[in-house]
């Protein structure tokens, strides 16, 4: 398979055009891959399109592609989102890595009331854009067209709020349903995991009244790093990426 890189922002470039790759992108692409020139490479903007080639020109500073054919991918819908809750170590930021790898569409950090990790004033934006380089780097392993998108964390009443206007789906190891019987409906499935502890009795409470769906993933309990992954593959199968 072609080494799959990225470029900075979207792209109209057609069949015969050169794209260029700078800065860290090409430096890895020429170092770390060790890309060499005639070596077929794609090329995507995390926003659908997707660009295969030959590279012309490597170099640390630049990478030059020659394109040779253009699709665009359509973003998928519906869309599977994650709500991670924040944990140690980087529980979470492995649960955020993996979750990109099986096709997470959009990854919200959430502030559990349990969480250890706390993002506070500017360990907030930091925490986030550790997340959203995870997220990139995890992409262009996957050879995914598009990028997921990494937005600001909330709180429980953020998320409160959403669950009036989405399907929100609570990962929960004493739920009556399982998460392998719910139907999708069209909608964007909202998943939401909790920290190690778990979520919480009123975290679960005031969730529900505000219209989340309780539901069991199975009969053993995962880790915060590997319930979300695991949740996307089953809903990657019912919703027939698989």
């Amino acid at each position: 398979m072609a080494l799959h890189f990225l470029v900075e922002s979207s792209t109209d470039a057609a069949v015969g055009d050169l794209v260029s790759l700078t800065g860290a992108e090409a430096k890895h692409a020429a170092v770390v891959r060790r890309l060499r020139i005639g070596e077929a490479v794609t090329v995507g903007d995390g926003a659908g399109v997707w660009l295969a080639g030959t590279a012309e020109e490597v170099s640390p500073a630049r990478v030059d592609v020659r394109i040779a054919e253009r699709v665009e991918h359509p973003a998928p819908t519906p869309r599977i989102v994650l709500v991670q809750a924040l944990a140690k170590g980087d529980r979470d930021e492995l649960a955020v890595q993996a979750a990109c790898e099986l096709g997470v569409d959009e990854i919200v950090p959430w502030q559990a009331s349990r969480s250890v990790s706390r993002w506070e004033g500017p360990k907030a934006a930091k925490g986030r854009e550790r997340w959203a380089t995870i997220v990139r780097e995890a992409a262009k392993q996957a050879h995914r067209a598009w990028l997921p998108d990494v937005v600001a964390p909330v709180s429980t009443t953020q998320l409160a709020e959403r669950a009036r206007e989405q399907r929100v789906l609570l990962l929960d190891p004493t739920a009556p349903v399982r998460l392998s019987e719910i139907e999708p409906d069209g909608r964007d499935l909202v998943l939401v995991v909790g920290p190690e502890g778990g979520i919480s009795e009123e975290e679960l409470r005031r969730l529900t009244e505000a219209g989340a769906e309780r539901v069991l993933l199975g009969d053993t309990v995962l880790r915060t790093s590997t319930a979300g992954p695991a949740a996307i593959a089953v809903l990657s199968v019912a919703l027939g990426r698989w």
